[in-house]
């Protein structure tokens, strides 16, 4: 009998496609530099039995109902509607997905809480930029003023939203000599605010004024999209530095760009971009945030470690692998497919997937 196929939607590490392969063939769409699209999703999704993606690469309708012989989808992370639950309720699809909470070494939440601490690090000493002047042979000077930096003792990070990540953040924030104010919906514990020594603001826009350093790190809800724009901008110190790792439609990119270019504000660090899954298909960074200067910009890497990525991937990876063998996972998304109770929308988000932009060749 031959062995079932799993298409996978962008390279992964070899750990999880190594589990795959004990029960199925797996063919991975090979390219780094750019989205699969969607022409060429529908296309793989047309002629295989199991779909795995990332959060970035969410699975509507169109690709469910395209192959009546579907058997399963593998996604890593369940919410913000990276699937069309209700389309694969109908089609009695089962969605695998991971528990976070597992992951020994923290899981996203810690990677990327310690690249917004790096982010930090690198605007207050501008590593990146004295790294590339050195390389460009302008180093003749020691003890040069060419590249002072504002540095961390003393200086304020104020955050918007405290939550898991943030929790991760602080702590490391106060080690580097920084003091922590902080605004979000719900307010902390007076024990918890003294464990992690972080200040409470009651209104956000005093967050905005007293920040050396502001941190978004709230989640992305309907409430929060566009949350910050040209008046924040205008609040904040000339000094100051902006770093957005949470989620690129939190802030309006335009109000952001044009206050980089005035000099409202000293400089950014972005790892998310307006232009996000699932509002649109594929990223794209503005060439005008690429031409400025005083700008780090990474593509959403938060998450982006081997043991990371290679743990959650493998437990959507063993999802599969149960789902192939007949096995009810744990990690099942909806177990109505097989009669289980429905799960709660307001803690997995679902919901329809998002219209997209599509673009690219059709090569599967």
């Amino acid at each position: 009998m031959p062995k079932p196929s799993v298409f996978v939607f962008q390279p992964i590490p070899q750990v999880a496609i190594d589990k795959l392969l004990t029960v199925a063939n797996v063919t991975v769409y090979p390219h780094l530099d750019r989205m699969i699209s969607m022409d060429e999703m529908l296309g793989a999704a047309s002629r295989h039995d199991y779909l795995l993606a990332l959060h970035e690469n969410f699975i509507p309708a169109e690709a469910l109902k395209i192959n009546p012989n579907l058997k399963g989808v593998g996604i890593l992370g369940g919410k913000t509607g990276m699937v069309d639950y209700d389309v694969a309720l109908e089609l009695k699809v089962p969605v695998v997905s991971v528990d976070k909470d597992l992951d020994p070494n923290g899981g996203p939440s810690k990677n990327t809480a310690d690249l917004t601490v790096a982010m930090l690090l690198n605007l207050a000493y501008r590593v990146i930029e004295a790294d590339r002047y050195t390389h460009a042979g302008k180093f003749k000077q020691n003890q040069t003023m060419a590249l002072m930096g504002v540095g961390c003792p003393g200086k304020t990070v104020g955050m918007i939203g405290l939550g898991v990540m943030g929790e991760y953040m602080a702590p490391v924030f106060r080690a580097l000599g920084l003091r922590v104010v902080y605004h979000k919906r719900s307010r902390l514990t007076d024990d918890r605010e003294k464990e992690l020594g972080v200040t409470w603001a009651d209104d956000m826009d005093e967050v905005f004024r007293l920040a050396d350093f502001l941190v978004v790190a709230c989640a992305l809800t309907p409430d929060t999209v566009e949350l910050i724009g040209a008046r924040h901008f205008d609040l904040m110190k000339p000094s100051a530095f902006f770093i957005n790792t949470a989620r690129g439609r939190i802030v309006v990119e335009r109000d952001l760009i044009d206050a980089l270019k005035t000099g409202k504000i000293a400089g950014a660090a972005l790892d998310v971009y307006e232009t996000e899954p699932p509002e649109r298909w594929e990223v794209e960074v503005p060439q005008e945030l690429c031409d400025l200067p005083n700008v780090i910009l990474t593509p959403h890497n938060g998450g982006a470690t081997w043991q990371t990525r290679g743990f959650l991937l493998g437990t959507v990876a063993d999802g599969i692998v149960s789902l192939i063998k007949g096995e009810r996972p744990p990690t099942l998304m909806n177990p109505e497919v097989f009669g289980g109770p429905k799960l709660h929308p307001d803690i997995y988000g679902r919901g329809p997937a998002v219209p997209v932009t599509e673009g690219g060749p059709a090569v599967y």
